[in-house]
């Protein structure tokens, strides 16, 4: 039922918008092709780049790393270090700049009691498992 939704929504807007056929298609077109192929193509990214490139700041069983110029169209997956150091947490981005929009969608679900027993992460296992500088 979900994915009929979001793949029809769009050119139902889009149509309504334009009040044209042309408009939903479109709409189908940008909003539900375009929009899955980007979401699988970053998705597969995550599932590789992440583990042939970026930065290891933390201590891991494998070869995941992190790569900051995925953070954004991933929502913050591409901080893909610290998720295998700690996969039951909210949050991948713990660094100061690293962007997590997925953990402040977390965060908005868990105020508006939709969710409930999510794991963030305290500084304390954020230290734990960071590589030694040096």
């Amino acid at each position: 039922m979900w994915v009929a939704v979001s793949m029809l929504l769009p050119p139902l807007a889009g149509g309504l918008w334009s009040w044209s056929w042309r408009g939903a298609v479109t709409a189908f077109f940008w909003g539900s092709l375009v929009r899955v192929a980007a979401l699988h193509h970053v998705t597969f990214a995550i599932n590789s780049v992440c583990h042939l490139v970026g930065r290891t700041p933390f201590r891991s069983k494998d070869q995941s790393r992190n790569v900051w110029w995925l953070a954004l169209p991933s929502m913050g997956e591409s901080w893909h270090n610290f998720h295998h150091c700690e996969p039951t947490s909210a949050r991948h981005g713990v660094g100061r700049f690293e962007i997590d929009t997925s953990a402040g969608v977390i965060s908005v679900l868990e105020r508006l009691h939709c969710i409930s027993d999510v794991h963030w992460p305290d500084n304390a296992a954020v230290g734990r498992r960071l590589v030694a500088a040096g």
